[in-house]
């Protein structure tokens, strides 16, 4: 069951020189839950993602993250809620010298002050809470299937045991099967160890797999935001066309073969 809000945007504007992409857009995430952001070409859905997780500075609105304002709080209060999420980007972004563990490790590393033997041991825990084998940890990226490779960028968003996961279109480029498989198991993920997560997708079956809610982003702003069955009531044209659509039909729990 959802609670309180985790994160709350608040008149968020973004602007790439001439371009508006967030007009005074407000969101809020629920703790415990999964919030699905989808949108058009060009609505800022993963903009969103970087302005939260700090990796976009907006142009003006307030940020905050597990009670901490975000954009400007000082460098000390940063770090420690930094610590408390974890992002996992389209196609994994791991690091193509370093193997699978290394990359788990890697904001260990950074972050905490434990031993080499402990790292490498939570690591391979990681390795195995996402479905990989342990002999998995001693590949490299380039030796990795598609779904593989998002299981890998999935245990190393997972490293520091966050409160909040951030997935930006973490089954872009799978097959049907594979990606039926990652629902499944970031649900699982989800369920098991408490995650609210913020999910950047614009794959209906996902939506109805894992998604609580849904925030449809338009104009600028959160055009609409609730659950499955809400958003099938929302007249807004591309709202309309996306959740009622031929892939929206099939995508339906029960329809074709799923």
């Amino acid at each position: 069951m959802a609670g309180a809000p985790v994160i709350t945007v608040r008149n968020l504007t973004t602007r790439f020189g001439a371009t508006v992409v967030h007009d005074g857009l407000d969101l809020d995430v629920l703790r415990g839950e999964v919030l699905g952001v989808v949108g058009g070409s060009g609505t800022g859905k993963s903009v969103l993602l970087r302005s939260i997780v700090g990796l976009k500075r907006p142009s003006g609105g307030q940020i905050t993250v597990l009670g901490t304002d975000v954009l400007n709080a000082d460098p000390a209060a940063l770090h420690a809620v930094q610590n408390r999420w974890g992002v996992m980007f389209q196609d994994g972004a791991l690091f193509s010298s370093l193997s699978v563990r290394e990359n788990v490790e890697a904001p260990m590393r950074e972050r905490l002050g434990i031993d080499a033997a402990t790292r490498t041991a939570l690591a391979d825990l990681r390795i195995a809470l996402v479905g990989l084998s342990p002999a998995a940890g001693d590949l490299f990226p380039a030796e990795l299937s598609g779904g593989m490779r998002k299981r890998a960028g999935l245990a190393r968003a997972l490293a520091l045991d966050p409160e909040i996961l951030f997935l930006d279109e973490p089954t872009a480029g799978l097959d049907p099967i594979g990606a039926s498989e990652f629902d499944r198991l970031l649900v699982a993920l989800q369920q098991a160890l408490g995650l609210t997560v913020f999910l950047v997708t614009h794959d209906l079956d996902t939506l109805h797999a894992t998604c609580d809610r849904v925030a449809v982003l338009a104009g600028g702003k959160v055009l609409a935001v609730g659950t499955m069955a809400d958003m099938l009531l929302v007249e807004d044209p591309w709202v309309h066309s996306y959740f009622h659509g031929p892939r929206a039909h099939a995508a339906q729990p029960g329809a074709g073969g799923h």
